[in-house]
């Protein structure tokens, strides 16, 4: 999100940049996360929620696909996908084509699949509609988000939630409390000769001052971090991620669950998603990036007790219509497929698949409230009460953790 479009977002949400989303704004560095987990370890027992958001409004239809519907196949007659080009889930649908490691995810059941999920009186706007998701209130804006309510309950540490995005998310700015942020960014020590002789300076002397042993911790704070972390951010020559933004992002992640730093919630987005025209091909490059990044994060969570303990979040703002435009491309929407995945989850279905007959003006009808999936991973991953954070609201998806 750019500087614009962000500032249109907060007006949107009715989050603003004073108070809480202020304190949030400044950067934590390696020195911090890396005391925090010495000192303050998260316990391995720890549930820890990963929320990644799609922006632009995600085709459901293309990624969850009915492709033996032939509703959806006569509504889309350019878009569509043939029966044998998805990846087979039963009950008449499949994978989009370029989420194969989701599938294998989806085999070892560690992948659940809510359907229609949206929220009353949907919006087509991506501003007001994502302001919804992130302060999980449809009817009136509020000022603060979902997890930023959540942090203001559990407690005033920034670190208990952190935004690995150039921006912090407003979902995560509470009324008292906001996350912190650590953007990915590169971390790259001297090598040769003369990292040989900086990575000296980390071993203390005997007979060295104060000063001197605190710069030599500094040091080896530093190639502890890029132990750690360093690899996962790291730049071509020409100063660019070798890998897709959210892999960067997601590798951080998992780099920072592994070290023990006490964080119990992690932001994340990959956006592009506003598929108007030429969607086919757009939007399978966006999910086999989505794929190539979150299964190996999967598969890497599931190797250590603490990744064991992380389920990840993955949602956008709205589906799109059913029908194609003439663009071949796809409207703005409304309900659509989230995924759940992770050791704790129960993989499979969760929710009703919405009618493909039954629209409310040409858009699907949400068959499962957000607030249900929101208030489900409160209470099952980070251990609080719902109520606090999703007033008013008694909803929950049963079944949908193990």
């Amino acid at each position: 999100m750019n500087k614009l479009t962000r500032r249109r977002f907060l007006i949107a949400s009715g989050v603003t940049a004073a108070g809480a989303l202020a304190a949030g704004a400044t950067q934590v560095d390696w020195t911090q996360l890396l005391d925090a987990a010495q000192h303050n370890p998260l316990d391995p027992n720890a549930g820890v929620l990963v929320v990644v958001t799609l922006y632009g409004g995600n085709d459901g239809l293309n990624t969850v696909v009915p492709a033996g519907d032939h509703v959806y196949q006569d509504a889309r007659p350019e878009l569509a996908y043939k029966p044998e080009e998805v990846l087979g889930l039963g009950e008449g649908l499949g994978l989009n084509p370029g989420m194969k490691g989701l599938k294998g995810l989806w085999d070892n059941k560690e992948l659940a699949i809510v359907r229609g999920v949206g929220y009353p009186k949907p919006d087509h706007s991506h501003f007001r509609s994502m302001a919804i998701w992130q302060t999980a209130s449809p009817e009136s804006s509020v000022p603060t988000g979902w997890l930023g309510r959540w942090l203001d309950a559990s407690g005033a540490d920034p670190l208990r939630a952190v935004s690995v995005e150039p921006v912090l998310p407003p979902m995560l700015a509470g009324a008292r409390t906001a996350a912190a942020s650590l953007p990915v960014s590169g971390l790259k020590l001297p090598t040769g000769a003369l990292g040989k002789s900086f990575q000296g300076l980390a071993t203390a002397e005997p007979g060295d001052g104060a000063w001197q042993a605190r710069a030599a911790r500094s040091v080896a704070d530093l190639y502890r971090a890029e132990q750690v972390l360093g690899k996962t951010v790291a730049r071509d020559p020409k100063g660019k991620h070798q890998k897709g933004a959210l892999a960067a992002q997601l590798d951080l992640v998992a780099g920072l669950i592994e070290a023990g730093v006490p964080t119990r919630v992690y932001s994340v987005s990959l956006g592009g998603f506003d598929t108007h025209a030429d969607e086919r091909g757009t939007q399978q490059r966006l999910l086999t990036e989505l794929d190539d990044a979150l299964t190996p994060f999967a598969q890497r969570l599931g190797r250590t007790d603490r990744g064991r303990q992380a389920v990840v979040l993955v949602y956008s703002e709205f589906g799109r219509r059913v029908a194609a435009n003439a663009s071949e491309g796809t409207d703005h929407g409304t309900a659509g497929p989230v995924f759940v995945l992770g050791n704790g989850v129960q993989g499979g279905f969760h929710g009703a698949e919405p009618s493909l007959t039954d629209l409310d003006n040409g858009d699907l009808k949400e068959t499962t409230d957000f607030r249900d999936v929101y208030a489900t991973l409160l209470e099952g991953v980070l251990g609080t009460d719902a109520g606090k954070v999703l007033p008013d609201h008694s909803g929950r998806l049963d079944g949908l953790l193990a």
